[in-house]
């Protein structure tokens, strides 16, 4: 089977799905962490339709994600905002444009956020814990002749601290939270879990 893993440079998708047998490729504007072959570098739209038999796409949630809401407050920051709102349409168009690509089978995931409401609710919601991968991290799966990912192994998420004021007073603090701030989290908190992504290449491939 011919697989493209749209907006992936850590090739561990991709690498999963090699491991089964299939041709797998990924694509991203940056080039692959592993130095692999098999990478596109580039806009993956020149790349899609080359004859795909599943795409599996992971579009950028930089202004699609709830984490990042409050930045679109007009009154407060005034053109900031607006320009923020200007890609955040361009990053719907993004995501639209990979789940309508010409291709059978396709898998796109972004956390909660705007697409939820602006598009559709996802057809699964999971996090690495369902996986083997004692984190928490909620991933929205959105699918087109797909089945919902099964849990293959469940365990509990390890907390990192807690919280020490506010609202969630007392309350744990997961690996998504705990890795919202600090060098190069933008590329920790966007690599899929290989025990996600094991489970797509064994179920979807």
């Amino acid at each position: 089977m011919k697989v493209l893993v749209a907006c992936e440079y850590s090739g561990r998708v991709r690498e999963a799905f090699r491991a089964k047998g299939h041709d797998a490729w990924s694509c991203d504007l940056l080039p692959a962490d592993d130095g692999s072959e098999f990478h596109y570098q580039g806009d993956v739209l020149d790349y899609i339709g080359l004859g795909w038999d599943l795409m599996v796409a992971h579009p950028p949630c930089t202004y699609l994600s709830n984490a990042g809401i409050a930045w679109f407050n007009e009154e407060k920051y005034g053109e900031k905002a607006r320009d923020r709102k200007r890609l955040r349409l361009e990053a719907h168009d993004f995501f639209m444009q990979l789940m309508n690509a010409p291709v059978e089978k396709i898998a796109v995931e972004n956390p909660v956020g705007y697409m939820n409401s602006h598009y559709r609710k996802p057809d699964q919601t999971i996090h690495p814990y369902h996986f083997g991968d004692p984190e928490s991290k909620r991933t929205c799966l959105w699918l087109k002749n797909l089945p919902k990912l099964q849990h293959t192994n469940v365990v509990e998420p390890k907390v990192y601290a807690y919280y020490k004021k506010g609202p969630k007073k007392g309350k744990p603090i997961y690996w998504c939270d705990y890795k919202m701030f600090g060098e190069d989290r933008w590329k920790i908190r966007s690599t899929t879990f290989q025990g996600i992504a094991n489970a797509m290449a064994e179920q979807w491939g």
